[in-house]
């Protein structure tokens, strides 16, 4: 085949050079992140781990709750939480920086066109003769152009580029899967906790219930000589107490009911009707799998968007190093000019020129030394910060791992003083019916029984807290969501 026209032969120039000039890629390659962790990350389970399973966690550990209405609302967050608009917008802008990088590997092109109509310049263009009655000509020139010009990436200095962008893309998406994990957490806790409170709510009226009688019937024993002022005193004390405690208890509702709309992309009160009505704090599942710490190095967001900061570093290192070499660049210009435009792309008409231009700054060395100097700078704090993160991650495991344990036992501790209190409440009753007990000592083990089911609420509450940040510092979440 024969290339006739100027612009494809121009064009096949440049086709051509490309993978003759463009092969050196100078400055380190990556090799991906160093082990922080030896030890740890070639452990078959957490140090931590107890008797929990070394199986395989499920990403959407919140469903193990069995709360209908959680699942809802995290589904709800997932969809519509401001956090995650904004950090979907990072991961937009950061793509279409890999695609600006990737097109300044190829030509930039341009083109042009004119028409020029003029009359009385037959001596400049060197034709056209006068008209008998002396007035000059009408000359029309039609003309077009097309020029290209290429830098080629003789050094690499671009590839490292697309290289880098690449990189911070993907920590833009680490990124996204981290503010999933956070927000899931973060939406259980709230729930957990407004159902804690209003559980608590309840039982502190009741309490406040059984105090109000309890003093009741202190005034009247003081009234027939067998109690004392002291002793109406002390439960009035008491009374006052718990019944303060009421109103902190309904602004803490109100504060998560808000708190849960916001999560979720909804204004503060959209949640009162569906989430006003009491219901029992959801319990963590029997059996948790924790996995391996390689496999939560490999899953946590955080320290996969460190890594690809850390390859972000490297890149910019070898950007810096091609500006110590020669640029190439291919200048590339195709014109056609006629007097008609019915003939204007004829070959008779065209114009061409390729020029190659030969860049380099030797005298400049100090400043582009400094910015690899920078840059090597920067790559050694990323390394830093890569293996600060992956200890982190690791003891944020270990300790969510203790506290989970320790909760339970924690517990099974509090479900021992719940049942004495029980049993305490059921003789008192038996007492009671045979008349060796008071009234006031009924109530009093009452009350005794209420506080012990505030130590039970409370500390099944934390056990599911617990289980949440567990959750958490294993960086479940962004997958199944």
């Amino acid at each position: 085949m024969t290339l006739r026209s100027p612009l494809l032969r121009l064009a096949a120039a440049g086709l051509l050079a490309g993978p003759i000039l463009s092969g050196c890629v100078v400055g380190p390659t990556y090799k991906g992140p160093p082990t922080a962790a030896p030890i740890e990350a070639r452990s078959p389970a957490f140090h931590r781990a107890g008797d929990l399973l070394n199986g395989t966690p499920d990403g959407r550990w919140w469903t193990a709750l069995g709360d209908a209405e959680l699942d809802r609302l995290i589904d709800a967050a997932l969809a519509g939480s401001p956090d995650l608009v904004e950090a979907r917008a990072r991961i937009f802008q950061s793509r279409a920086g890999l695609k600006r990088a990737r097109a300044d590997r190829l030509p930039t092109t341009g083109t042009a066109a004119a028409y020029l109509r003029s009359k009385g310049l037959t001596s400049f263009f060197g034709g056209g003769q006068a008209t008998a009655a002396g007035s000059a000509p009408t000359i029309e020139i039609y003309t077009a152009d097309f020029d290209a010009t290429w830098e080629i990436d003789l050094f690499g200095g671009k590839a490292r580029a697309i290289e880098g962008a690449k990189a911070q893309a993907d920590a833009t998406e680490a990124a996204l899967d981290g503010a999933k994990v956070s927000l899931e957490a973060e939406v259980a806790q709230a729930y957990v906790s407004l159902r804690q409170l209003q559980q608590r709510l309840d039982l502190s009226r009741r309490d406040a219930e059984i105090e109000t009688q309890m003093l009741e019937m202190t005034r009247l024993r003081r009234a027939g000589g067998a109690a004392s002022d002291l002793d109406v005193e002390q439960l009035n004390t008491q009374l006052q107490s718990t019944e303060a405690s009421l109103t902190p208890l309904s602004a803490q509702i109100a504060e998560q009911l808000d708190r849960l709309a916001i999560l979720t992309g909804r204004e503060p009160g959209a949640l009162d009707g569906e989430l006003s009505t009491a219901a029992a704090v959801p319990a963590p599942p029997a059996a948790v799998s924790v996995g391996d710490p390689a496999a939560l190095l490999r899953r946590r967001p955080d320290v996969r968007q460190a890594e690809r900061r850390l390859a972000q570093s490297n890149a910019a290192i070898g950007q810096h190093t091609a500006d110590l070499f020669p640029k190439v660049t291919l200048l590339g210009t195709v014109g056609y000019t006629a007097p008609g435009l019915s003939h204007l792309f004829d070959s008779a008409n065209a114009s061409y020129t390729v020029a190659p231009l030969l860049q380099w700054t030797p005298f400049d060395f100090g400043r582009i030394r400094a910015q690899i100097a920078q840059a090597r700078g920067a790559y050694d704090e990323s390394l830093a910060d890569y293996r600060k993160t992956v200890l982190g991650a690791l003891q944020d495991a270990e300790t969510a791992l203790v506290r989970y344990g320790r909760q339970r036992d924690s517990v099974v501790s509090q479900l021992r003083v719940q049942a004495s209190a029980n049993h305490a409440s059921a003789l008192q009753a038996i007492r009671q019916k045979g008349g060796t007990a008071t009234t006031l000592e009924v109530l009093d083990t009452e009350r005794q029984r209420v506080q012990a089911e505030m130590g039970v609420l409370d500390a099944k509450a934390q056990l599911t807290d617990d289980y949440i940040a567990l959750q958490k510092s294993l960086g479940l979440g962004w997958d199944g969501a």
